[in-house]
């Protein structure tokens, strides 16, 4: 029997076709230009072509109250209408940032009013293009998390969110990483109102903008499980006694983890922080599914199977609480059918 004569996960499937206008034809990563770029509309197709038969729900349009209560209003605009300001000032069709702004400059810096130097107020790398579409798709992005959210709420257990561009790493007034809306934050927010959430990120890179968006909350616990930072991005951030502040000190928790980390220690360490979620008794539990912790991922140092990807499944499934899953990294292209389909499996039917 092959992987897709097997009973396909009896869970929602949230989608939306919007994510492909976010295709930019080149990124730059390392110094490198990279073309495609790995975050690209293909990636979907991938993860479809492994759930032929699951229950698909296209997203619902939310308002922009949801958004905002996580995003500066400022940059949501930036991402709105930024693009064809850059362009109206003789940019490219990829905006991409070349000077950065600074914690280091006196008074941190001052926005410009220059269409080609504000990129580099609100992005933090140059790895993240933005091209015309792209707030189209990172909204749509947002609305797919909210409908998987809305779906946990009205008693489906367990909904999968197939959001794209990933979002893990935009934080209040900023964006990079891939990341331009934080849609697990997004919706960690919205699921607030029936009490505590817990946020379990175990994307290979740490969800720094994730972090920063709950430092100081104590109604989320954001647990975070990814590659040691001084090994790989976002690097600054991730580290192990990195735990919150005020009201929200001690409901951080980062667990990096070595280059080549394998199936059996990651799954040790995830027992370990399940056990911290547990103990929270969040109401709502959501996951930042990043797949690029396989050993077939391009972007990640990690080495876990396909079996150990299931694992995570399992023991999402264990903890027994209502669980949105939003899609987060995953460039391995040949594999991203097989290994979502391996998680999905692994959590199960919808629980009630």
């Amino acid at each position: 029997m092959t992987d897709r004569d097997a009973t396909p996960p009896a869970l929602p499937v949230v989608v939306s076709d919007e994510h492909r206008h976010h295709d930019p034809p080149y990124e730059l990563n390392a110094g490198q230009r990279v073309a495609p770029v790995w975050e690209r509309p293909a990636r979907v197709d991938a993860i479809l072509e492994g759930l032929p038969d699951t229950d698909r729900v296209p997203a619902r349009t939310h308002g922009d109250d949801a958004v905002l209560a996580v995003h500066d209003a400022e940059m949501v605009r930036f991402l709105r209408d930024g693009h064809a300001a850059w362009r109206a000032a003789g940019g490219p069709e990829v905006m991409i940032p070349d000077t950065f702004r600074s914690p280091r400059w006196a008074a941190g810096g001052r926005r410009t009013s220059s269409a080609l130097g504000e990129a580099g107020w609100w992005c933090v790398d140059t790895a993240t293009p933005v091209v015309a579409g792209t707030f189209r798709a990172a909204r749509a992005a947002v609305d797919v998390a909210l409908t998987a959210a809305d779906l946990v709420v009205d008693g489906a257990g367990v909904a999968y969110g197939l959001t794209r561009p990933p979002g893990h790493h935009a934080g209040r007034d900023y964006f990079g990483g891939f990341c331009l809306l934080n849609h697990a934050a997004i919706a960690a927010r919205h699921l607030l109102a029936g009490g505590p959430v817990a946020v379990l990120d175990v994307d290979v890179h740490h969800g720094n903008g994730t972090q920063d968006l709950f430092w100081r909350d104590d109604a989320v616990l954001y647990v975070s499980l990814h590659a040691d930072p001084d090994h790989a991005f976002p690097f600054f951030s991730g580290f192990g006694d990195e735990v919150g502040a005020g009201p929200g000190r001690g409901t951080t928790r980062n667990v990096p983890l070595a280059p080549g980390t394998g199936d059996d220690a990651y799954l040790a360490a995830l027992d370990a922080a399940c056990e911290e979620l547990l103990a929270f008794a969040p109401a709502a539990l959501v996951v930042s599914l990043g797949l690029d912790t396989s050993r077939h991922d391009p972007m990640g140092p990690l080495e876990l199977t396909t079996a150990g990807l299931a694992g995570i499944g399992r023991r999402i499934a264990a903890l027994g609480v209502p669980t949105v899953l939003l899609q987060e990294g995953g460039y391995a292209l040949d594999h991203l059918g097989a290994q979502v389909r391996a998680v999905l499996d692994g959590v199960g039917a919808p629980r009630g």
